[in-house]
């Protein structure tokens, strides 16, 4: 028995002020596009399992267009392929904040899918001697994750961050995902425990993986590009898995737009006009140009007043060529005296140095944990960053 296994579509992700000849916002039409080449894929394995691991949508209420793109996709996936199961829970994007609203994932139903959204179920295939316990994105806390010990094959599919196992940049900027036990995901009777939540490929037991997304569409896309080179992984895609054999490979799968991360740029010593020939040099370097691209060229060791002589006219020449152009300017290190008559040398504190110290320093009500809520305003502190060094100039240190 062969499964495939996909997660995080995010369809109906948007991102940056640029619109097909549709009026499209142009990153939703990428997303769109990275998802009919997923299923084109799927639909050529002929698998007898498909596994989605949620976040099929982006938001909980998705727009039109999104919902038409995934019914249309999915319903071509249900005839090219009538016998196979297709089981998909719901992730954190995908599950409404009220009791009183449905999840737009019911609508699958009528494709015959088995949609699990509101709690665990365990759905059992007594003519392929199967068991699916399927989970879907629940408040952190414990779940029962136990294989049924009387039948031969045995998946789990859920979606939530394994104890352990992820970077803390990974994490949403929503509410937290469950929180799933290592110990659960590591238990020698699952055949295949397929997660979702995670966007990029990953191990994290001995039959335990993420799949990651199929396109750049988290808050720090370049944390994960930034992952997926040092795992030499070629990007995004999907995972076969034979049940019976064990065998299974990863099916990269190329997205629609590329996203380039230019080689750093060290401005110490730069005057204005040198850093502008630097910037262009590596621009000009880029293979195939940066037309069309979503493109990030981080330059450190840059004071403030370099920054603003610097030629903004040639920048948002770039910003016109790419789809999207960030210069990442990063501010120097300032040295100064630690302590009054010491005479010993220190690092200017950071806002993220700042905002610990404060954090750990104020006074809690007995049910905040501390840790947890440093940990916490240090990852906003980070979303906060991208999300002004993605609108075009900036700088990701404290100013």
């Amino acid at each position: 028995m062969r499964l495939v296994h996909l997660s995080d579509l995010h369809l109906g992700f948007r991102q940056f002020q640029r619109v097909t000849s549709r009026g499209i916002n142009q990153r939703e039409a990428d997303v769109a596009q990275s998802f009919t080449r997923a299923i084109d894929k799927v639909i050529a394995l002929a698998p007898d399992l498909v596994l989605i691991g949620g976040d099929v949508f982006h938001t909980v209420r998705p727009t039109n267009p999104a919902i038409l793109h995934a019914f249309t996709q999915f319903k071509r996936l249900a005839e090219a392929l009538p016998q196979a199961i297709v089981v998909i829970v719901a992730g954190n994007h995908d599950m409404p904040r009220s009791g009183e609203t449905r999840c737009i994932l019911r609508l699958f139903l009528e494709l015959g899918f088995h949609i699990v959204d509101s709690e665990p179920r365990r759905l059992n295939f007594p003519n392929r001697d199967l068991s699916i316990l399927a989970v879907p994105d629940l408040p952190p806390g414990s779940v029962e994750l136990v294989p049924d010990l009387n039948v031969k094959h045995n998946v789990l599919l859920l979606h939530g961050e394994v104890e352990g196992a992820l970077p803390a940049g990974a994490r949403e900027d929503e509410r937290a995902s469950m929180l799933i036990p290592a110990s659960a995901v590591a238990h020698e009777r699952w055949d295949y425990v397929a997660l979702g939540h995670y966007h990029v490929y990953r191990k994290v037991g001995p039959n335990a993986y993420y799949c990651g997304s199929l396109d750049y569409t988290s808050s720090n896309a370049w944390g994960e590009y930034a992952e997926e080179r040092a795992a030499k992984l070629p990007g995004k895609g999907l995972i076969e898995r034979d049940l019976a054999s064990g065998k299974q490979t990863f099916h990269w799968l190329p997205v629609t737009r590329k996203i380039i991360d230019l080689p750093l740029v060290n401005a110490r010593g730069l005057s204005a006009l040198d850093l502008d020939a630097a910037i262009a040099a590596a621009v000009e370097k880029c293979p195939e140009g940066i037309e069309g691209k979503v493109v990030r060229l981080v330059v450190n060791d840059v004071p403030r007043h370099v920054v603003r002589e610097i030629d903004h006219q040639k920048l948002r020449e770039y910003q016109r060529r790419a789809l999207h152009f960030v210069l990442d300017t990063r501010r120097p290190d300032v040295v100064r005296q630690a302590a009054a008559g010491s005479g010993a040398p220190g690092r200017r504190p950071s806002l993220a140095d700042t905002l610990r110290e404060a954090l750990r320093s104020r006074q809690l009500t007995s049910d905040i944990e501390r840790d947890r809520l440093v940990e916490l305003g240090a990852h906003y502190l980070r979303e906060a960053e991208h999300q002004m060094a993605s609108r075009g100039i900036g700088e990701s240190e404290d100013a």
